[in-house]
């Protein structure tokens, strides 16, 4: 008999025999078959998977990863078990920002009842949304044909027990109308099979990892509400799909709330062999907004502790991303820090986003006193995120990088990082992901001699050099004229907010904007016309050279930074006529975001009728704005009708101008999806 980890359910753990027996049959086969790795490759691809290395988490940013395997098993598993599709009618943590996978680029949710569809028909045709397949089974899936508005006044009720249990009763109601009977043509005999000769279960291990992986959520739901609830009925399918079922649970731990921490510490305390499958620990989520409870409160309850967290460390060795946050810096103390730099030898990523606290910057200096005594001592990280640390010294990342001689992801946005840092990298690194957006303790003439000069740097993918110029400006014009030529083909994301562009500075942009996607030019000193220059095709060479004169390639640019830059306005958009501004127009395709001010954004928000018929869009969220255009007006040109942003070094991110560098593949959403968009 098999049972459901508890820490998966809503009641606290228990001693029952029903909860300590669910691996008595099958713990010496999953501790012995081998976890593959989804088959996903960046288009990157600057760092090879280690031998060691298993799921981490990269089939998250596969494009509409349910539309395959996935549509069967949860198909089947539908049938039998009458499990919901919590996939695709999902929920965001609590106070978190998550990408909506809607039609229009840049649209997000912010609060947890914002990402619940409030109207029948919209719960009704969730999951619909690519016309894939119809599910004939009981449940809340969103693909039967046979949930019909029944009852007086057409209103839709629900008596199933999961719908009950979920509340999704109290949103919108549902009742299942049966069909008419009809005489069957033809009498089907179902097949039984033996234990273990199901179809399902004779498939190949990597394959059905495959298929189970697909049903796992990246994002947690809000509250105390079931998770995952795929995988826990997949739990009580059989034997083997059970042992399959729990790689997939344990490889990927999200945990949004300390309460839940608690009950997973508890279960990997009580199972140590669970603790080896643990592939991330992502608390990125966790927080304690919207539950009532004080931060004394928190403090006085005791789950999530550092003592309890360096715990949760010794239970997980094989471990190799661990994502942290600002709500977990006074709960990161010496001793976890030590363990995560030298106590975990596969541990790969990490990430202490906003972490500011003086018990955090104490303990982080602390522990560097190792690498002081021992210069030799080299760490295996190779993403490291310190994003907005501002108060960690600038002796911290002049002590740390040094010995980080496989480092490919770097985000020291808003830190005190010098140039005597970036220049003590090892040459053996290998930079893809670059932030250093508002470092004011870097100079122009040194970032710019580290990108000419590094070898770490050869191969960036994403740069981020933007700065507040309120109080300090990174790049000069002279700085500019040497960073443009040097730049990597392999650049797709280039951020120079707060650069000193001029005119003169186009033509040397032109050649990037070939392969750059997304390119920011906010405070620029140039005109309408200038940005027009990056999307016109040239006019005919002169008489004599027409022969030597190159094909013209269509820009690439999907996003485009224009914020506070006076030319640029409602005004300038609406009234240049169109053989001198085409932005607005399908001559800029795939151009399809343009990031504006808040000007500009409030004057765009009124005129209704003029985006309408200009096929644009103004979207918003926090501090930012941006005018997207819509789906249907970029549709079959190019190739551009695809409405998704997935890329492959966006790591799971899908829209476009992210200013936080992913440290780990996965859906964004949480803390890292407020610092990625919303600020």
């Amino acid at each position: 008999m098999v049972s459901i980890p508890s820490f998966y359910r809503e009641t606290e753990p228990t001693n029952s025999t029903t909860t300590s027996r669910y691996l008595a049959a099958d713990f010496p086969r999953l501790t012995n078959r081998r976890i593959s790795s989804p088959p996903f490759t960046p288009d990157f691809a600057h760092e090879p998977l280690p031998a060691e290395c298993t799921n981490d988490g990269r089939t998250a940013i596969i494009a509409d990863k349910r539309a395959i395997s996935s549509q069967a098993a949860s198909h089947s598993l539908c049938k039998a078990q009458g499990s919901q599709h919590f996939r695709d009618i999902r929920k965001s943590s609590c106070s978190s920002v998550k990408e909506e996978e809607g039609g229009i680029a840049q649209s997000f949710f912010e609060s947890v009842n914002a990402s619940v569809p409030t109207s029948p028909d919209a719960v009704h045709n969730v999951g619909n949304r690519t016309g894939a397949g119809t599910c004939d089974c009981c449940c809340r899936c969103g693909r039967s044909p046979k949930w019909q508005p029944v009852g007086p006044g057409r209103k839709r009720r629900s008596k199933s027990y999961t719908a009950l249990r979920t509340g999704i009763s109290e949103l919108s109601g549902w009742d299942l109308e049966l069909p008419r009977p009809q005489e069957p043509t033809e009498i089907e005999v179902e097949k039984s099979y033996a234990p273990g000769e199901a179809p399902i279960e004779r498939l190949p291990v990597e394959v059905l990892d495959e298929i189970i992986a697909q049903l796992a959520l990246d994002i947690p739901p809000a509250g105390y509400g079931p998770r995952n609830v795929d995988l826990v009925a997949c739990l009580l399918t059989s034997k083997t799909v059970h042992v399959a079922t729990i790689n997939t649970l344990y490889s990927q731990i999200t945990l949004p709330h300390s309460s839940i921490f608690a009950k997973f510490l508890h279960h990997i305390s009580e199972y140590p062999g669970l603790g080896t499958i643990v592939r991330r620990l992502d608390l990125s989520h966790t927080t304690s907004v919207g539950l009532g409870r004080s931060r004394q409160t928190n403090a006085e309850v005791q789950n999530l502790t550092a003592k309890t967290l360096f715990k949760c460390l010794e239970l997980i060795p094989a471990v190799q991303e661990v994502l942290l946050q600002e709500n977990l810096d006074d709960d990161i103390d010496e001793n976890v820090l030590r363990k995560l730099f030298f106590g975990l030898p596969k541990l790969r990523a990490i990430d202490f986003c906003a972490s500011a606290s003086s018990s955090f910057v104490d303990a982080f200096t602390s522990t560097l006193t190792t690498l002081i005594d021992s210069p030799s001592t080299m760490l295996n990280i190779r993403r490291l995120g310190i994003h907005e640390c501002f108060t960690l010294p600038s002796s911290a990342f002049e002590t740390l990088l040094p010995h980080l001689p496989q480092l490919t992801h770097l985000d020291a946005s808003h830190t005190r990082i010098t140039d005597e840092a970036l220049m003590s990298l090892p040459a053996s690194a290998t930079l893809s992901h670059l932030n250093l957006g508002r470092c004011i303790y870097i100079t122009g003439e040194g970032v710019v001699d580290f990108l000419t000069t590094h070898p770490a740097v050869r191969s960036l993918v994403y740069l981020n050099l933007s700065c507040d110029i309120s109080r300090y400006r990174l790049l000069s014009d002279a700085d500019v004229d040497r960073l443009l030529p040097s730049l990597p083909s392999s650049l797709r994301s280039l951020n120079l907010n707060g650069a000193q562009i001029y005119p003169r500075h186009i033509p040397q942009l032109m050649p990037l904007t070939k392969h750059v996607e997304e390119l920011g030019l906010a405070c620029a000193n140039i005109s309408l016309a200038d940005v027009n220059m990056l999307f016109r095709q040239p006019g005919p060479s002169p008489t004599g050279s027409r022969g030597q004169q190159q094909p013209w390639v269509r820009p690439a640019l999907h996003y485009l930074d224009l914020t506070a830059i006076p030319a640029v306005s409602q005004s300038t958009l609406f009234n240049t006529p169109a053989p001198t501004n085409i932005l607005l127009t399908p001559a800029a395709l795939p151009l399809e975001v343009i990031e504006l001010g808040d000007k500009a954004i409030s004057s765009l928000r009124e005129c209704k009728n003029t985006n309408k018929r200009l096929g644009w869009v103004v979207k918003e969220l926090g501090r930012r704005g941006w005018y997207v255009r819509e789906p249907i007006a970029n549709a079959g040109v190019n190739g551009a009708g695809a409405t998704t942003g997935r890329r492959g070094w966006k790591m799971g991110a899908m829209w476009w101008g992210m200013r936080k560098v992913p440290v780990a593949w996965g859906e964004v959403g949480g803390l890292y999806g407020h610092y990625m968009f919303k600020k």
